[in-house]
């Protein structure tokens, strides 16, 4: 049997995606959670196989769950299961150690499938946006310029940023300004936004 750990925070999905994976007979689901924390915890209690990730996750996001997975659970195979198909999610998971990424709108078959190919040692990403994310390319931001435009998402100040990053004010505008120039925006806010919409925040 292939042991399944179920991270999804939307109750009714995460109770449907166990029901219709536990009806195939090489595959049980032996632990669900509702937020992101709970992750590697549960991980290293039930030692699953394979660990089915969502994204946007209470407490801890899949794709950071997934970069600690990786260390604490060696033995088990990541696969990103998410609503949002960005480019720069794609890029994310895959740096994380992620060895699948799909949409939630294929169908059940496929995702069963895609758990026993990623056992197996394959790699599994949705067609479609493996050819998006190669089109657009990895995330122009450096791992700075991210942190700092993530600080911003909140609508704090350069001053509230510089304090919560141990950064001068000067520093943290110079960050700004660059994730503004490469976002093609005007703003930070419209910068969060489209670092958002491309899946580089």
């Amino acid at each position: 049997m292939i042991r399944v750990l179920l991270a999804e925070d939307q109750g009714m999905l995460r109770g449907a995606l166990a029901l219709l994976l536990g009806m195939e007979e090489d595959i049980e689901v032996v632990a669900q959670v509702a937020a992101g924390d709970e992750i590697v915890r549960t991980a290293l209690t039930c030692r699953p196989d394979v660990a089915l990730l969502d994204i946007e996750l209470p407490g801890l996001s899949g794709l950071d769950a997934a970069a600690l997975l990786r260390d604490e659970c060696p033995d088990c195979r990541v696969l990103i299961l998410t609503t949002f198909g960005r480019p720069g999610y794609l890029h994310r998971a895959m740096a994380a150690g992620a060895a699948g990424f799909l949409v939630k709108d294929g169908p059940v078959e496929e995702l069963a499938q895609a758990v026993r190919q990623v056992l197996r040692g394959e790699t599994v990403i949705d067609p479609a946006l493996a050819a998006a994310a190669l089109s657009a390319g990895p995330s122009p931001l450096t791992p700075r310029e991210t942190e700092v435009l993530g600080a911003a998402v909140d609508g704090a100040t350069v001053a509230d940023i510089a304090a919560r990053l141990h950064l001068s004010e000067s520093t943290v505008r110079n960050y700004l300004s660059a994730a503004i120039g490469k976002t093609g925006t005007r703003n930070r806010m419209e910068a969060v936004r489209e670092a958002r919409r491309q899946g580089w925040l």
